[in-house]
């Protein structure tokens, strides 16, 4: 991806570092979002105003704090004490701290939002009636199936599919990209979005989404997190932390009763105290944030996920099945040589080449008749009478173009009477050629298999004239392959992750592009019903499979798979079809998608670890407080030799607060990811954030404390 503003940079942001330099290089390590300090500030009002029980309701780990909040709140009311104020309010604010972290991720968001309601506008649209008349009526009329007519200057007015004409769009207001981009009816290239603005030409536009259900609409639901549903795993980790909850909560009723029976009855706010130390809070509070973070991060690459479910499932992808023009090569095939057959000159070549490829809009097509003229010195354009002749447009069907000369001899002698020409894809006009009665040299079967093997791409060119069918040779397309993909490719092998190339290349041809770009397999001459059944066989097998794509062949394979992302370049269908828009449209993306789901699967199971080891220095700190005066024994678990039972509550009451704020930019921003095995993966987890969150609280508690003791009644 190229260094631009994305859609909405926060306050005091900076841009995220781009995955991959300018030539596609690789590989480097996935980092996240952006964080500045002055968030905090900024989302404290939004944190304050979370401090109600149905919102605290939400989160069952930080509910119970809460409830512990208001209780001993009540208690330091009824029998006032300096320790009692302290633990309440070190409670109250563990509760604001969690509301702060998910404040921050949200409010991220909302800034970005902020920018994309400025895409929208009150527009004026030029609406075709059934008469063909236009008329001019406000963007908010126009309903799904109207075609407005946009000319250069103008905003259009809804998303839609252009139907009619070609045109450049500035389209910086959604991808942040100031490059002009090119919308054409037909193809792939069709779709646009309401509020970008028409440069260049005229376009007429079918609208496929009726007002408030716009893209940019979908957009801003998405990045203020209106629509962020919890993923499985998500869910799985809150039953998880209200089992452990729930088990403490227990634990620590029991204490009352266990001290109460030694002889000394126990303080119900040092009870409670214990209560929030011991239960995960630090996970609680962050786990709302770090599922925010992972499709912001996804935004500030340029792609919009649909659902966190998306985000979660990209984390644990086992297939990536990648199309080779565009995502693993540059894109436009381009003609570099022409292979005459035995006895057919290379200027007769040339000059039926041209003539079959006037008709090919494809970017193929265009860079044959620009070898011609280049390297033979033949018009770019069609003269006169060439346009007078029947031009044959190239389909996916016939997978040929070609021109038929009518009955008369005309241009000095370049066009036959009654002549045929065709060039295309080998079988299709082999096939061709024998219905019309003609065969081929094998020296032409040669060359084609000789290109083939290098991994170019061959397009026969044939001609039916006077003397009966005949093919006059080859034309070269080659395809090169983007540097670094390879060295990317095996970072996803080194994840575990199988890769297939999807093209509908000859096998020949896909075999030598497979091989140099180092993927794990492929499959040519694919079909969307091809697609479809690869990604149906592999999920039968247990397995996550992620796809790209942007044409509406594409879409079927698309909603199938487990991860679709589909290129803002492309249909509707496909957008539709898709959880996933990259509105860079970058096929290349899937693989940076990949990684920043794993990353957050990361993140969260590395926080998580730190979150439960961090309860054992909190033993060690309060369970001497409790019951030192009935054990003298249990002292010498006091290796912190913390000043007081008071002092050593209260520092664990504090040091569980502000550990919150000091992970939320972790939280946010991610835990760095590097390609590697889970068993690596789980090892360098549990040393970093195991041993880490073993060490921290003790480290953490011990300097609190030298300042608490300070305070008098409590030291």
């Amino acid at each position: 991806m190229s260094a631009h503003t994305t859609l909405a940079d926060p306050p005091d942001a900076v841009a995220a570092p781009d995955p991959v330099d300018d030539q596609g290089h690789g590989p480097r390590p996935v980092k996240a979002g952006i964080f500045s300090p002055t968030q905090l500030w900024t989302a404290l009002p939004g944190a304050c105003r979370k401090l109600t029980p149905r919102h605290q309701a939400r989160n069952p780990v930080m509910f119970v704090v809460f409830v512990g909040s208001v209780v001993t709140t009540v208690m330091a009311a009824l029998d006032p004490s300096l320790f009692a104020w302290l633990v309440a309010a070190w409670l109250w604010f563990t509760v604001l701290f969690a509301n702060l972290a998910e404040s921050v991720a949200e409010g991220r968001g909302k800034a970005q939002a902020a920018s994309l309601r400025k895409v929208k506008q009150d527009t004026v649209a030029h609406r075709i009636t059934d008469s063909g008349a236009v008329e001019s009526v406000p963007g908010t009329e126009l309903v799904v199936g109207d075609r407005v007519v946009v000319v250069a200057g103008e905003v259009i007015p809804g998303d839609g599919d252009v139907v009619e004409g070609i045109a450049t769009v500035d389209e910086s207001a959604i991808t942040g990209e100031s490059a002009p981009v090119v919308r054409e009816s037909g193809g792939d290239r069709c779709a646009v979005t309401g509020g970008t603005i028409v440069l260049s030409d005229r376009i007429v536009v079918q609208v496929t989404a009726a007002p408030g259900h716009s893209f940019v609409d979908r957009m801003i639901a998405l990045v203020e997190g209106a629509s962020r549903q919890k993923t499985p795993n998500e869910i799985a980790l809150n039953i998880l932390l209200a089992s452990l909850t729930v088990i403490f909560l227990l634990a620590v009723v029991a204490v009352g009763p266990m001290g109460l029976y030694a002889g000394q009855e126990q303080d119900p706010v040092k009870l409670i105290a214990l209560l929030v130390c011991l239960i995960p809070t630090t996970i609680g509070a962050l786990l709302s944030a770090i599922g925010i973070a992972g499709m912001d991060r996804l935004v500030q690459r340029n792609v919009l996920a649909m659902s966190g479910r998306a985000v979660e499932a990209a984390g644990d992808i086992d297939t990536l099945l990648m199309d080779k023009t565009g995502t693993i090569t540059f894109g436009n095939r381009q003609a570099t040589a022409l292979h005459p057959a035995p006895g057919v000159s290379a200027a007769e070549l040339a000059a039926a080449a041209r003539l079959s490829s006037l008709a090919d809009g494809t970017p193929e097509g265009r860079s044959i008749v620009e070898l011609c003229a280049r390297d033979f010195g033949l018009a770019a354009e069609p003269s006169e009478a060439e346009k007078a002749a029947e031009f044959v447009p190239f389909t996916a069907q016939t997978r040929m173009s070609g021109l038929d000369v009518p009955g008369e001899r005309s241009d000095g002698g370049s066009l036959t009477a009654g002549e045929r020409i065709r060039k295309g894809a080998t079988d299709s006009v082999l096939a061709w050629v024998r219905v019309a009665g003609g065969v081929a040299d094998p020296a032409v079967g040669a060359a084609v298999d000789e290109i083939a093997q290098a991994g170019g791409t061959p397009l026969v060119v044939a001609v039916d004239g006077r003397d009966g069918a005949r093919v006059l040779g080859v034309i070269a397309l080659s395809d090169v392959v983007k540097p670094g993909i390879a060295e990317r490719f095996a970072e996803l092998r080194a994840m575990g992750i199988r890769t297939v190339m999807i093209t509908g290349d000859n096998p020949l041809t896909a075999k030598a592009i497979a091989a140099e770009a180092g993927v794990d397999d492929f499959m040519a001459e694919a079909t969307p019903e091809d697609k479809l059944e690869l990604i149906r066989k592999e999920q039968a097998g247990g397995r996550l499979v992620a796809m790209t794509g942007d044409g509406t062949n594409d879409a079927p394979a698309l909603a199938q798979a487990d991860v679709g992302v589909a290129m803002n370049t492309g249909t509707s269908a496909a957008k539709e079809a898709g959880n996933m828009v990259d509105l860079d449209s970058d096929p290349t993306k899937l693989i940076e998608v990949v990684e920043i789901g794993k990353q957050l699967l990361i993140t969260r199971g590395a926080l998580t670890t730190f979150s439960l080891a961090n309860d054992l220095a909190k033993y060690f700190a309060i369970l001497p407080a409790l019951f030192s005066g009935i054990y003298p024994q249990l002292d010498a678990l006091n290796i912190m030799r913390l000043a007081t039972p008071q002092s050593a509550i209260v520092s664990a009451v504090i040091f569980n607060a502000l550990v919150i704020v000091a992970l939320i930019p972790l939280a946010l921003k991610g835990v760095r990811y590097r390609p590697s095995t889970a068993s690596a993966l789980l090892g360098r987890n549990l040393l970093i954030y195991g041993l880490g969150g073993i060490v921290t609280p003790f480290v953490g508690i011990w300097l609190i404390d030298l300042v608490v003791r300070l305070i008098p009644g409590i030291g």
